[in-house]
């Protein structure tokens, strides 16, 4: 099963997403893949990170990968995915087919799938050429991932409505 979560900054998601994730693991304990790349230095994301690391305990096994997500997944297991958003911050100069060939990878898997997507798109073009590029990204990455899965919920203030 391939399921999507998408929506707004801190709408409930991955509270969400990772709900979803332990119910599909059953008695298993489903894995964590952490797409964030701590080379930044970035303290305010750091507090964030630590803040998910603390609400999901030792409910996950956490995988820290930034770029091949593919390489970690295994046959019959569970995996949640947070966020896709960095995972295409990090590939940003890659090409679109790459990263499109990736999530065919991760749709063939016989494995159990739960993705998390910030909602970047529906705000005004940015100026700068890299936003606009990871706006346009973030857009046909989500198209692919809402055609690829099974189900996909969009999230607005921690209420989750079903699309698909």
């Amino acid at each position: 099963m391939k399921i999507l979560y998408f929506g707004g900054q801190k709408s409930g998601k991955s509270n969400l997403a990772e709900k979803k994730a332990i119910e599909l693991s059953k008695d298993k304990k489903p894995f964590y893949i952490a797409t964030y790349d701590n080379s930044f230095q970035d303290i305010e994301m750091k507090t964030r990170i630590n803040k998910h690391q603390n609400s999901r305990k030792d409910k996950f096994i956490t995988i820290e990968e930034t770029k091949e997500l593919s390489k970690v997944i295994k046959k019959k297991e569970t995996y949640l995915i947070d966020c896709v958003s960095m995972w295409i911050f990090n590939n940003l100069y890659k090409n679109e087919e790459e990263l499109i060939k990736q999530l065919e990878v991760l749709e063939s898997c016989d494995t159990n799938i739960v993705f998390v997507l910030n909602e970047v798109t529906k705000g005004v073009i940015p100026l700068d050429k890299d936003s606009r590029r990871f706006v346009d990204l973030t857009g046909i990455i989500g198209q692919k991932l809402a055609k690829i899965c099974d189900e996909v919920y969009e999230v607005k203030f921690g209420l989750e409505s079903r699309l698909k």
